[in-house]
C-alpha cells in the first residue's frame, strides 16, 4: 500500500478510488473524539467490500471464549467493542438510479483526512446514464467540542440535466461484528421513534446491558435556500428513516446537513436518552454546521498547540508523526478515568477495543509529556480502580494474600484474553503498571499519588512477584519459569531477562516507597498497612532476599544479557536473510517454525534497557543493541520505536532514523500488511517518543529536563511541545543549535548535553550543540 496516499504536512489524501484497498482506506481515514469513533465508511450505499464500524467508548460485549479445550483459570469471555448503530447513513437516488460506488466507477475520486482541523472529506464525479454527470462531496466530523455530536454536510450537483432526487436519511441498528466467536449479535433494538424531520433509535448490548441512543435531524438547502419538504417516515425493527424526494434543475447545488447525537448509558440513564437527544438535536440544528465546525476546529487548534511536532525538510516524516498524534488525540481525551485506549482505538474490531499493557508502557509517556496532569492521572486511576479485580485474577490462578495480577486484556478489570501462552505467561505487564506509577511521579511531581493510590498497587504487584518466583537449588538463585516476554515469538520460556529485571525493580521500588513514607508519614503508612494487611518485616525480608538473589541469564561469550535460558542454542542468523516474500513471518510461517527460530517480534532485552537505561552505560546498551536488533523482525507495532530510541541513545542516528520512519509510517505504508483490520493506535505514541526521547534525548533527571539533542541528516530542523511539572515548553533542534522556550509562568530547569540552564518564564535560550 506504499505511496497510495500523497504526502502532505497536514492531510492524508487518496486520489482515485481503489476498491481492492477500501478496508485499508477505511482504517486510515477513521475519525473520533474520545467519546466515539468510526471507520471511514461511505454515507451513501456501498455494496462492495467494507468493514462497517461505529464505536462508542467504554461499551463492550463479553463474547464467550472459543478454545479447543478448556483449561482451569481460563477467562470466560473475550471483551469485544460492539459495532453500534450506523448513524451516517444517507442513501441517494437520482432519476431512479441509486448511487453506489461499487456499481459506478467514478471519473474522479478524492478522499481527504484533514488532521489540522479534524474532518473527513470526500469528492467524486460519476456518470449515471446517457451522459448524466453528477458531482458529489461529503464532509463530516465528530465534534471535539460537543463529543456526542456527528455533523455531516452532503452536497450534490447534477451537471447539465434535470430530474428527481431522493435522500433516505436513516439510523440502522441492524449491525454486526465480523469478529464474533459464535456469530452472535451484540446489540438488540429496544426503542424507536420516527417522525417527519427527526428520528431516534435506542439499542442495548446483550449481557452487559449498555444502552446507546442515536438521534438525527436534518435540513436541506438548494442553492443555499432552505427548502420545506414532507418526508415519508420509515419505522421498523432496528431501523428508522426519513425519505425526502424533490426535483432539481441543471447545476442546482443541493446540500443536506445531517445532525446526529449519540447518548450512552455510561453518562446518561437510559430513561433520559430520548429527552436528552431531543435537546441535543435542537441545539445542533439551531447552531448550524458552521458554528459547530468552528468550535470543533478551535479545539483541534488547542490540541495542536500543546502536542504538535514540526519537521523541516522531510515531508514523509512530518506527515507520519502528525497522523499518529492526530489519531492518539482523537482516541483518548483523558476526561473519564473509566476509559482507556484499545490498540485499535475506534478504527477496527481486532483486539476487542480492550486495554493492554501498551497503555502504561507506550501511551502514558506521550500524555505525560503533552497533556495536562489529569489526563495521565486518569490512566493510572483506571488501573487503581481495577485493583480488586486484579487480586481476583491472581486468586483464580492460585495466588493469595492480596497478590495482584493485572490482566493482559481487559475492559472492566477482569482478564478476558484467551491465548494461554499470553494470558497466563506474559506477566511482565504487571511490571509495566508499576513502572508507570514511577514514570508519572517523576514527570509530574505528584508525590501525593503514591500515598493515596500508588503504594496499594505496588504492594499487590510485589506480592505477586514474591509468589511467582521459584528457588533453584541448582543455581542457588531465584528464577521465574514458564513465561512469555514482550517478544511473543517465544513462549513458555524460563528466566526471561526483561521479566526477571522488572520483577526485581518493582520489589525494590515498592520497598523504597514504603521506607520513604515510613519516615515522612508513618500514620498514613499504617493506614495502608491495615488496608492491605501488610506484614512489613516478613514480606520485605522475603522481597530483599529475592532482590539479592535473582538469576539473570547472561552470555559470557558475547557479553550480552541473554534474552532467556537457551536463547543462543538457536541458529543465530540475521533477519536480513529472510526473503521479503516471507514477511511478516506470522502470515507465512507455521507457529512451530517461528518458535524454533531466533527471530524476535519486538524489543525484549532492549525494552528493559529502555526502561532502566540509567543502570547501564552506553557500551552495555550498544553491545546488546547490536546483538539483538539484527535478529528482530519488528512484526509488533511496539518494536521499532524502542529500537529507534536506543539507536539514538548510542549515537547511531542513521539506524534511529530508519526505525523512526518505520514506526511513523507503519500504518500509512502498511508495513505489516494488516491495516485493513484497523490502525495501531497505542504504538503511535512510540513515534512521538522516537523523536522526543530518541532524537532529542528527553529524560527526567534530578528534577530537571535533560536533553541530548541529535538530528537526522535529512532534516533541517525539528521542534516539539512538551510538559514538565505542568510547565509547557518548546524545543527546536537544528544541526548547530537548539532553542528552548518556556511557554508558562514558571522557570523551566533544563540540562543540555550535561550543562544546566534555567529558562525564565516566556523566555528562550539558544544553545550551541
Amino acid at each position: 500500500m506504499k505511496n497510495l496516499f500523497s504526502t502532505n504536512e497536514w492531510m492524508i489524501v487518496e486520489k482515485g478510488f481503489h476498491p481492492e484497498l477500501n478496508r485499508e482506506a477505511e482504517s486510515i481515514f477513521s475519525i473520533g473524539n474520545g467519546y466515539m469513533g468510526q471507520r471511514a465508511n461511505f454515507e451513501e450505499k456501498y455494496s462492495g467490500d467494507s468493514l462497517q464500524g461505529s464505536y462508542v467508548a467504554g461499551i463492550y460485549y463479553p463474547d464467550k471464549t472459543k478454545v479447543g479445550w478448556w483449561k482451569v483459570g481460563y477467562p470466560e469471555y473475550f471483551a469485544k467493542v460492539p459495532n453500534t448503530t450506523k448513524f451516517i447513513g444517507i442513501d441517494v437516488t437520482i432519476n431512479q438510479t441509486e448511487i453506489d460506488l461499487a456499481r459506478f466507477k467514478p471519473e474522479q475520486f478524492t478522499r481527504i483526512l484533514n488532521m489540522k482541523e479534524g474532518y473527513l472529506e470526500r469528492n467524486f464525479t460519476i456518470n449515471l446514464q446517457k451522459g448524466q454527470k453528477v458531482e458529489i462531496s461529503s464532509m463530516r466530523f465528530l465534534s471535539m467540542a460537543d463529543p456526542d455530536l456527528c455533523i455531516i454536510k452532503y452536497k450534490i450537483k447534477p451537471l447539465d440535466f434535470n430530474g428527481s432526487l431522493s435522500f433516505n436519511i436513516y439510523l440502522d441498528a441492524n449491525v454486526k461484528n465480523e469478529d464474533t466467536n459464535y456469530g452472535q449479535k451484540f446489540l438488540e433494538d429496544v426503542n424507536n421513534l420516527a417522525e417527519p424531520g427527526i428520528a431516534m433509535l435506542t439499542a442495548r448490548t446483550l449481557r452487559t446491558d449498555f444502552y446507546m441512543t442515536a438521534g438525527m435531524t436534518y435540513e436541506i438547502r438548494i442553492n443555499n435556500k432552505k427548502i420545506k419538504c414532507t418526508p415519508s417516515v420509515i419505522n421498523k425493527k432496528g431501523y428508522v428513516a426519513n425519505l425526502v424526494s424533490f426535483t432539481f434543475k441543471p447545476d442546482d447545488e443541493i446540500v443536506l446537513f445531517k445532525y446526529v447525537s449519540v447518548q450512552s448509558s455510561l453518562y446518561c440513564p437510559p430513561e433520559n436518552h430520548f429527552k436528552n437527544t431531543f435537546a441535543r438535536l435542537r441545539y445542533a440544528k439551531k447552531s448550524g454546521f458552521n458554528k459547530l465546525f468552528s468550535a470543533h476546529r478551535d479545539e483541534w487548534e488547542r490540541i495542536w498547540s500543546i502536542s504538535d511536532v514540526k519537521i523541516e525538510g522531510d515531508i514523509k516524516a512530518q506527515q507520519g508523526i502528525r497522523f499518529n498524534i492526530f489519531q492518539l488525540n482523537q482516541t483518548y481525551t483523558g476526561k473519564d478515568e473509566r476509559l482507556n485506549i484499545g490498540p485499535k482505538g475506534f478504527t477496527g474490531e481486532k483486539y476487542g477495543g480492550s486495554t493492554y499493557w501498551d497503555t502504561e508502557a507506550f501511551v502514558l509517556p506521550f500524555f505525560l509529556k503533552t497533556a495536562p496532569i489529569n489526563v495521565p492521572r486518569n490512566l493510572l486511576l483506571y488501573r487503581y480502580r481495577h485493583l480488586q479485580k486484579a487480586i481476583e485474577n491472581a486468586r483464580k490462578l492460585g495466588f493469595k494474600d492480596g497478590a495482584a495480577l493485572y490482566p493482559m486484556v481487559t475492559m472492566n478489570g477482569e482478564e478476558c484474553h484467551n491465548e494461554w501462552e499470553i494470558t497466563f505467561e506474559e506477566i511482565h505487564r504487571n511490571g509495566a503498571i508499576a513502572y508507570a506509577i514511577y514514570n508519572y511521579i517523576r514527570h509530574t511531581g505528584d508525590t501525593g499519588y503514591m500515598k493515596d493510590y500508588g503504594l496499594e498497587v505496588l504492594i499487590a504487584i510485589s506480592r505477586f512477584w514474591s509468589q511467582r518466583v521459584s528457588f533453584s537449588e541448582n543455581l542457588g538463585k531465584y528464577v521465574i519459569l514458564g513465561v512469555t516476554g514482550p517478544n511473543e515469538y517465544e513462549n513458555n520460556v524460563n528466566n526471561n531477562w526483561y521479566t526477571n529485571s522488572i520483577a526485581v525493580w518493582t520489589l525494590s521500588y515498592t520497598i523504597q516507597n514504603i521506607d520513604n513514607l515510613k519516615e515522612k508519614e508513618p500514620d498514613t503508612l499504617e493506614k495502608i498497612f491495615r488496608k492491605t494487611r501488610f506484614k512489613y518485616k516478613k514480606e520485605t525480608q522475603r522481597w530483599k532476599e529475592i532482590i539479592s538473589n535473582m538469576y539473570f541469564p547472561f552470555d559470557e561469550k558475547r557479553n550480552v544479557f541473554l534474552q532467556q535460558d537457551g536463547f543462543t542454542d538457536k541458529e543465530l542468523k540475521p533477519a536480513s536473510i529472510i526473503s521479503p516474500s516471507q514477511r511478516p513471518l506470522n502470515q507465512h510461517w507455521s507457529w512451530d517454525r517461528i518458535l524454533r527460530s531466533c527471530y524476535i517480534k519486538q524489543a525484549d532485552v532492549l525494552q528493559g534497557l529502555y526502561f532502566f537505561e540509567d543502570s547501564y552505560d552506553t557500551e552495555v546498551i550498544r553491545r546488546n543493541f547490536e546483538f539483538y536488533e539484527p535478529l528482530t523482525v519488528h512484526e509488533s507495532s511496539l518494536s521499532a520505536c524502542i529500537h529507534s530510541i536506543l539507536a539514538a541513545r548510542i549515537g547511531n542516528i542513521d539506524k534511529a532514523y530508519e526505525l523512526y520512519l518505520r514506526t511513523a509510517r507503519l500504518d500509512l505504508d502498511d508495513y505489516n500488511k494488516e491495516v485493513a483490520e484497523g490502525l495501531h493506535i497505542t504504538s503511535m505514541a512510540g513515534t512521538w517518543l522516537a523523536i522526543v526521547e530518541g532524537f532529542a534525548g528527553f529524560r527526567i533527571s534530578n528534577n530537571r529536563v535533560k536533553l541530548v539533542p541529535l538530528i537526522p541528516k535529512k532534516w533541517k530542523s525539528y521542534s516539539f511541545h512538551a510538559r514538565f511539572r505542568e510547565i509547557l515548553f518548546e524545543v527546536k533542534v537544528t544541526h548547530s543549535y537548539c532553542i528552548i522556550t518556556s511557554l508558562s509562568d514558571n522557570t523551566l530547569p533544563v540540562s543540555v548535553n550535561g550543562k544546566n540552564y534555567d529558562i525564565l518564564p516566556h523566555k528562550s535560550k539558544k544553545i550551541s550543540i
